[in-house]
């Protein structure tokens, strides 16, 4: 798969670099849901990461997925995503994170690659950002994304996990016909080296996608992820 190859070639090239601020993550997922909306049509896929931070705050990294699908008549069939952000922790535990993201999709045959900026703040469990493009899908439309989300620790290595995100700009106004809320909650367990989590998730919007390509019905989802290298403790 070209888009997990991609990804390594970034871990070569960042290799050189620093190996201790070097880290990879794998995921397997039963439904790529991409605020609230599956792309992969409600079938499984693997993802993975890598990422590579300096002690000033600033980091790099990659990732992607297989098993797209948007439906007969396209050829997308995996993503890649390249980051780069900048965060720290300022006085009193207020966290900040501010960077760029740019989406590609391969075979590149439908066009759809674009890029957008995120600003986020976090306090304790509470997570929050803003995400803005003005080429939403290639379209030349513009997009916002504000989501919150939240994990509280739980005994026995559970944690609860809470997301509300809002999709609003000219494309969701105009282009899909709504302006939805989509939201989760769910379940974490962390075991040894791994990373469970079950959660439901839904959008709240009035144009309900029933099609498993884009679905964005309520469902339950499950993933399983780990993190190189792995922890000695």
């Amino acid at each position: 798969m070209r888009g997990l190859k991609a990804i390594a070639a970034v871990l070569l090239l960042t290799s050189g670099v620093a190996h201790a601020q070097l880290s990879g993550t794998v995921t397997a997922v039963s439904d790529y849901d991409f605020r609230g909306i599956s792309l992969s049509a409600t079938d499984p896929a693997i993802q993975g990461s890598i990422d590579w931070a300096h002690d000033s705050g600033l980091y790099l990294g990659a990732w992607g997925s297989c098993c797209l699908d948007f439906g007969p008549g396209t050829e997308t069939s995996e993503e890649v995503d390249i980051y780069a952000g900048f965060a720290g922790e300022a006085e009193g535990g207020f966290g900040y994170d501010v960077g760029f993201v740019y989406y590609s999709y391969w075979p590149d045959d439908d066009n759809v690659e674009y890029a957008e900026v995120y600003f986020g703040g976090s306090y304790g469990p509470v997570k929050v950002k803003a995400w803005y493009t003005n080429d939403y899908g290639n379209l030349d439309v513009d997009a916002y994304y504000l989501e919150g989300n939240a994990s509280f620790e739980l005994p026995q290595n559970f944690a609860l996990n809470v997301h509300l995100g809002y999709n609003f700009g000219d494309y969701w106004k105009d282009v899909f016909g709504d302006e939805p809320f989509d939201y989760s909650v769910g379940v974490g367990y962390t075991l040894g080296n791994f990373n469970l989590n079950l959660k439901y998730v839904d959008m709240d919007s009035n144009v309900e996608i029933t099609s498993d390509e884009f679905n964005n019905e309520g469902r339950v989802i499950f993933s399983i992820a780990t993190t190189f290298p792995w922890s000695s403790e």
